[in-house]
């Protein structure tokens, strides 16, 4: 497997995971973590953006077709799946950003029956 390749592969992966674990939206990888970043630790994010921004250099720019990297690619995509992994063995695999929205919103309903507005 080439590395244009490996990192397109490994991309879809991360993207198919970021939809349905974590419910991403947007175009790109790039776009995808951003939009759920504040459900996943800062350095799986950093992991990811550093996938994208390789496989991005590798399909847009003229002059980049292999990774300098190679090993250092493969480690970060092994790290991520990993940390995937270990999140959907925790007790609220739904991501812990609906956990703490739900926890927000029933606090607000709680003040505002407090205060009487509702």
């Amino acid at each position: 497997m080439n590395d244009l390749e490996r990192a397109v592969r490994a991309s879809k992966q991360i993207e198919a995971r970021l939809e349905r674990q974590f419910g991403a939206r947007g175009k790109g990888l790039h776009e995808k973590v951003s939009s759920v970043e504040r459900s996943l630790p800062a350095a799986l994010v950093k992991r990811i953006r550093y996938v994208a921004t390789l496989r991005n250099k590798l399909v847009h720019e003229d002059n980049y077709h292999r990774l300098d990297d190679r090993a250092s690619f493969k480690r970060a995509v092994k790290t991520i799946q990993q940390e995937f992994r270990k999140m959907d063995k925790s007790p609220f695999p739904w991501g812990l950003a609906i956990v703490s929205t739900l926890v927000v919103a029933i606090f607000v309903a709680i003040a505002l029956l407090f205060l009487g507005l509702v």
